[in-house]
Protein backbone atom coordinates (compact mmCIF):
# COMPACT_ATOMS: atom_id res chain seq x y z
CA UNK A 1 0.00 0.00 0.00
CA UNK A 2 1.78 3.13 -1.17
CA UNK A 3 -0.91 5.83 -1.11
CA UNK A 4 -2.38 6.06 2.40
CA UNK A 5 -4.80 8.92 2.92
CA UNK A 6 -4.90 10.11 6.54
CA UNK A 7 -7.77 12.38 7.53
CA UNK A 8 -8.64 14.43 10.58
CA UNK A 9 -11.74 13.03 12.21
CA UNK A 10 -14.87 14.84 13.23
CA UNK A 11 -17.59 13.83 15.65
CA UNK A 12 -19.42 12.05 12.81
CA UNK A 13 -16.43 9.66 12.48
CA UNK A 14 -16.37 8.69 16.16
CA UNK A 15 -18.40 5.49 15.88
CA UNK A 16 -16.33 4.09 13.01
CA UNK A 17 -13.09 5.06 14.75
CA UNK A 18 -14.16 3.28 17.93
CA UNK A 19 -15.12 0.22 15.87
CA UNK A 20 -11.73 -0.09 14.17
CA UNK A 21 -9.89 0.51 17.43
CA UNK A 22 -11.98 -2.16 19.13
CA UNK A 23 -11.24 -4.59 16.33
CA UNK A 24 -7.53 -3.79 16.42
CA UNK A 25 -7.28 -4.63 20.13
CA UNK A 26 -9.08 -7.98 19.89
CA UNK A 27 -5.86 -9.86 20.77
CA UNK A 28 -4.18 -7.15 22.87
CA UNK A 29 -2.52 -8.72 25.93
CA UNK A 30 -3.47 -6.01 28.46
CA UNK A 31 -7.00 -5.31 27.30
CA UNK A 32 -7.94 -8.97 26.89
CA UNK A 33 -6.53 -9.64 30.36
CA UNK A 34 -8.82 -6.88 31.63
CA UNK A 35 -11.77 -8.18 29.59
CA UNK A 36 -11.30 -11.92 28.99
CA UNK A 37 -15.00 -12.29 28.23
CA UNK A 38 -15.55 -11.27 24.59
CA UNK A 39 -18.98 -9.77 25.30
CA UNK A 40 -17.53 -7.52 28.01
CA UNK A 41 -14.67 -6.54 25.72
CA UNK A 42 -17.07 -5.56 22.91
CA UNK A 43 -19.29 -3.57 25.27
CA UNK A 44 -16.64 -1.77 27.30
CA UNK A 45 -13.69 -1.16 24.99
CA UNK A 46 -15.35 1.70 23.04
CA UNK A 47 -16.23 3.40 26.33
CA UNK A 48 -12.73 2.85 27.68
CA UNK A 49 -11.21 4.20 24.46
CA UNK A 50 -13.42 7.27 24.54
CA UNK A 51 -12.48 8.03 28.16
CA UNK A 52 -8.78 7.49 27.50
CA UNK A 53 -8.35 9.27 24.18
CA UNK A 54 -11.70 10.53 22.93
CA UNK A 55 -10.94 14.17 23.65
CA UNK A 56 -8.63 14.06 20.62
CA UNK A 57 -11.73 14.15 18.42
CA UNK A 58 -12.85 17.42 20.03
CA UNK A 59 -9.41 18.97 19.50
CA UNK A 60 -8.81 18.02 15.86
CA UNK A 61 -6.05 15.55 16.74
CA UNK A 62 -7.79 12.27 15.98
CA UNK A 63 -6.82 10.75 12.66
CA UNK A 64 -8.11 7.89 10.58
CA UNK A 65 -7.11 6.24 7.36
CA UNK A 66 -9.48 6.44 4.44
CA UNK A 67 -11.76 3.43 4.70
CA UNK A 68 -11.47 3.44 8.52
CA UNK A 69 -8.78 0.76 8.40
CA UNK A 70 -6.92 2.44 11.25
CA UNK A 71 -7.17 5.35 13.65
CA UNK A 72 -5.05 7.25 16.17
CA UNK A 73 -6.13 9.45 19.06
CA UNK A 74 -3.47 12.04 19.88
CA UNK A 75 -4.09 14.25 22.92
CA UNK A 76 -2.53 17.70 22.52
CA UNK A 77 -0.52 19.40 25.27
CA UNK A 78 -2.64 20.22 28.32
CA UNK A 79 -5.52 17.99 27.14
CA UNK A 80 -5.79 14.89 29.25
CA UNK A 81 -7.70 11.64 29.35
CA UNK A 82 -11.01 11.79 31.18
CA UNK A 83 -9.51 10.17 34.28
CA UNK A 84 -12.75 10.30 36.25
CA UNK A 85 -14.78 8.53 33.56
CA UNK A 86 -11.92 6.05 33.05
CA UNK A 87 -11.77 5.20 36.77
CA UNK A 88 -15.56 4.82 37.04
CA UNK A 89 -15.58 2.58 34.00
CA UNK A 90 -12.79 0.38 35.37
CA UNK A 91 -14.59 0.15 38.70
CA UNK A 92 -17.85 -1.07 37.18
CA UNK A 93 -16.58 -3.17 34.30
CA UNK A 94 -13.61 -5.20 35.50
CA UNK A 95 -13.87 -8.21 37.75
CA UNK A 96 -11.10 -9.80 39.78
CA UNK A 97 -8.35 -7.95 37.92
CA UNK A 98 -9.66 -4.50 38.91
CA UNK A 99 -7.15 -3.68 41.65
CA UNK A 100 -4.15 -4.73 39.56
CA UNK A 101 -5.48 -2.88 36.49
CA UNK A 102 -6.07 0.34 38.44
CA UNK A 103 -2.65 0.13 40.11
CA UNK A 104 -0.99 -0.51 36.74
CA UNK A 105 -2.59 2.53 35.13
CA UNK A 106 -1.74 4.64 38.17
CA UNK A 107 1.93 3.76 37.69
CA UNK A 108 1.86 5.22 34.18
CA UNK A 109 1.71 8.68 35.79
CA UNK A 110 5.32 8.19 36.90
CA UNK A 111 6.43 8.05 33.26
CA UNK A 112 4.31 10.81 31.68
CA UNK A 113 6.42 13.85 30.80
CA UNK A 114 5.87 16.69 33.27
CA UNK A 115 5.90 19.51 30.73
CA UNK A 116 3.85 20.06 27.58
CA UNK A 117 3.78 17.02 25.31
CA UNK A 118 1.61 15.14 22.85
CA UNK A 119 0.13 11.86 24.06
CA UNK A 120 -0.63 9.09 21.60
CA UNK A 121 -3.41 7.70 23.79
CA UNK A 122 -4.68 5.05 21.37
CA UNK A 123 -3.70 3.76 17.93
CA UNK A 124 -5.13 0.77 16.16
CA UNK A 125 -5.26 -0.86 12.75
CA UNK A 126 -7.77 -3.45 11.54
CA UNK A 127 -5.89 -6.79 11.78
CA UNK A 128 -6.46 -7.63 8.11
CA UNK A 129 -4.84 -4.33 7.13
CA UNK A 130 -1.84 -4.49 9.44
CA UNK A 131 1.72 -4.47 8.06
CA UNK A 132 0.71 -2.19 5.18
CA UNK A 133 2.08 1.09 6.56
CA UNK A 134 -1.18 2.35 8.08
CA UNK A 135 0.17 2.55 11.64
CA UNK A 136 3.26 4.38 10.40
CA UNK A 137 1.12 6.86 8.44
CA UNK A 138 -0.98 7.59 11.53
CA UNK A 139 2.11 8.04 13.70
CA UNK A 140 3.83 10.31 11.16
CA UNK A 141 0.73 12.50 10.93
CA UNK A 142 0.62 12.92 14.71
CA UNK A 143 4.33 13.69 14.94
CA UNK A 144 4.08 16.71 12.63
CA UNK A 145 2.85 19.10 15.36
CA UNK A 146 5.30 17.57 17.85
CA UNK A 147 8.26 18.52 15.69
CA UNK A 148 6.74 21.79 14.52
CA UNK A 149 6.24 22.95 18.12
CA UNK A 150 9.38 21.17 19.37
CA UNK A 151 7.46 19.02 21.89
CA UNK A 152 7.97 15.42 22.95
CA UNK A 153 5.48 12.64 22.23
CA UNK A 154 4.56 9.95 24.73
CA UNK A 155 2.70 6.63 24.50
CA UNK A 156 2.09 3.45 26.47
CA UNK A 157 2.42 0.29 24.39
CA UNK A 158 0.16 -2.51 25.59
CA UNK A 159 1.59 -5.06 23.17
CA UNK A 160 5.35 -5.76 23.02
CA UNK A 161 4.99 -6.65 19.32
CA UNK A 162 4.36 -2.96 18.58
CA UNK A 163 7.51 -1.64 20.24
CA UNK A 164 9.66 -1.94 17.07
CA UNK A 165 7.09 0.14 15.13
CA UNK A 166 7.29 2.91 17.70
CA UNK A 167 11.07 2.72 17.84
CA UNK A 168 11.25 3.18 14.06
CA UNK A 169 9.52 6.52 14.62
CA UNK A 170 11.95 7.63 17.30
CA UNK A 171 10.20 6.50 20.48
CA UNK A 172 12.45 5.16 23.23
CA UNK A 173 11.43 2.66 25.88
CA UNK A 174 11.34 4.27 29.34
CA UNK A 175 10.71 1.13 31.36
CA UNK A 176 8.21 -1.62 32.00
CA UNK A 177 5.14 -1.49 34.21
CA UNK A 178 3.84 -4.81 35.47
CA UNK A 179 1.89 -5.76 38.55
CA UNK A 180 0.80 -9.22 39.63
CA UNK A 181 -0.90 -11.02 36.75
CA UNK A 182 -1.30 -8.00 34.49
CA UNK A 183 0.65 -8.18 31.23
CA UNK A 184 3.30 -5.45 31.01
CA UNK A 185 2.79 -1.92 29.72
CA UNK A 186 5.68 -0.16 28.03
CA UNK A 187 5.89 3.64 28.40
CA UNK A 188 7.77 5.26 25.51
CA UNK A 189 8.95 8.78 24.75
CA UNK A 190 10.00 10.49 21.54
CA UNK A 191 11.96 13.70 21.71
CA UNK A 192 11.16 16.32 19.08
CA UNK A 193 13.21 16.54 15.92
Amino acid sequence: MTDISVKVSSLSDESKIMDVIGLSFIADPVLRWMYPDLQQFVVYLPQLTKAYGGRAIDHGSAYYVDGYWGAALWLPPDIHSDDEAFAVLLDRSIGDQKNDAVATFQQTADFHPRGPHWFLAVIGVDPIHQHKGIGSALIKCGLVPCDRDHLPAYLEATNPKNIPLYERHGFELLGTIQLSGCPPLFPMLRRPR
